[in-house]
């Protein structure tokens, strides 16, 4: 195992902050094979040696799969000088946990994090054709020509034509009011444009799905048909659902089933 260091180390294993920790550490409370060590940046192999960190010790945790319900107004990275991170809202607080793929500032939904690189690039590769399915509120009457053109695939402005991708108009009630909500909510807790606002005189539920990543797609697709995404949530990745028990900003574990299921979609590579 490659050598890390310390203050690091703890901090991936779920020990805390890394400001938290190197404080523990400079005060004493971390031994290294038996000695105290009050060093952070001491580089240590933790295969070979043994941390004791309040009586207990400590060893790196395996693979690690959450699911978030991002909110909008939450960027998609480790870090942000200007913005909380979806990794602010989780409840551990470890350095190798990055998002797989990203969603956009003010959309909204299932996003994985993990320590997982090998399934996280699977996921995400153009490669491997994972679906991701999303809900969205639009411009405009969408019909049986949008959906053709989404099947077609769309010039986007990017060097070829989008993959074919399906779009259904949501026709149940209950989704098309819980849409709308959601996009009040988010209407009331981020600044919205007047003109944005005034399209909703005529508006579309829909279901899109796209087996591709590009930057802003979804968004791109609407305008490359002339409407406009008003509010954009992503429900499922491959063959894992959002779960609808999770409230928006909040995160569960995978359970061993979803994660035997995303390795099993990415084995098929198409």
């Amino acid at each position: 195992m490659e050598m890390m260091r310390l203050d690091r180390f703890l901090a991936n294993s779920g020990c805390g902050t890394r400001s938290d920790i190197k404080k523990q550490i400079r005060s004493g409370g971390v031994t290294v094979d038996g000695r105290t060590e009050t060093d952070p940046g001491r580089k240590i192999d933790p295969g070979k040696e043994r941390v004791i960190l309040g009586g207990r010790e400590i060893s790196l945790p395996g693979k690690l799969y959450y699911m978030l319900n991002k909110c909008a107004g939450t960027v998609t990275a480790t870090r942000d000088a200007h913005f909380k991170t979806v990794m602010d809202l989780l409840p551990v607080k470890q350095d190798d946990l990055f998002p797989v793929g990203r969603l956009d500032l003010d959309t909204e939904g299932l996003l994985l994090i993990t320590n997982d690189g090998e399934l996280a690039h699977r996921l995400t590769s153009p490669s491997w054709h994972v679906d991701k399915t999303y809900l969205a509120v639009v411009t405009g009457t969408i019909g049986a020509s949008h959906q053709a053109m989404f099947e077609e695939g769309l010039d986007i402005g990017d060097e070829r034509k989008t993959l074919p991708a399906k779009l259904n108009v949501i026709r149940e009630e209950e989704h098309r009011s819980e849409l709308l909500e959601s996009l009040s909510c988010v209407m009331q807790e981020h600044t919205v444009k007047d003109t944005e606002a005034a399209h909703l005189k005529e508006i579309s539920f829909v279901e899109v799905q796209i087996c591709e990543g590009r930057y802003h797609q979804v968004k791109r697709m609407f305008e490359a048909v002339g409407e406009k995404v008003l509010y954009l949530r992503r429900v499922q990745m491959g063959p894992v659902f959002l779960d609808r028990n999770l409230s928006r900003g909040e995160s569960r574990m995978l359970c061993e089933e979803e994660v035997r299921l995303l390795w099993e979609a990415v084995r098929r590579k198409n």
